[in-house]
């Protein structure tokens, strides 16, 4: 699957073109695109308006919304944060910590525009569509 972040989304909601949302544009109906539940809840949390608010979530609904949560996934977050603090890395995000260790553990390639993830794909392994 591909996962397709919150900051992609964002940019797609907005109308801002770039390598990302062109491709997710031409990708939409794809059974391969998935959104993770804490994607969900980012993207919505910054609807502006309430006019917007059923068409986008209707759009995010109209894909695969993958559970990320239980403790599993959190302990294997946690690690995956201690891993790259004792690199010296910093992960300034813990939802994006979140959605990196995800992607890791269930074998997903992340589609993002946030530089956060970088640090999981160079030290950790992170699967990334890349252009």
């Amino acid at each position: 699957m591909i996962i397709v972040d919150t900051s992609v989304w964002v940019d797609y909601f907005r109308g801002v073109q770039n390598d990302e949302t062109t491709w997710l544009t031409a990708h939409m109906g794809d059974r391969q695109l998935a959104v993770p539940d804490l994607v969900l809840c980012e993207v919505m949390q910054g609807v502006r308006g309430d006019h917007v608010y059923p068409a986008v979530l209707r759009d995010l609904l109209g894909f695969t919304i993958l559970d990320t949560g239980g403790q599993e996934r959190a302990l294997d977050s946690a690690q995956n944060y201690r891993v790259l603090r004792q690199r010296g890395l910093t992960v300034r995000n813990t939802v994006d910590c979140l959605i990196a260790s995800f992607c890791l553990r269930e074998g997903h390639m992340l589609l993002h525009r946030d530089r956060d993830y970088d640090i999981f794909e160079r030290h950790l392994g992170l699967k990334v569509l890349h252009f």
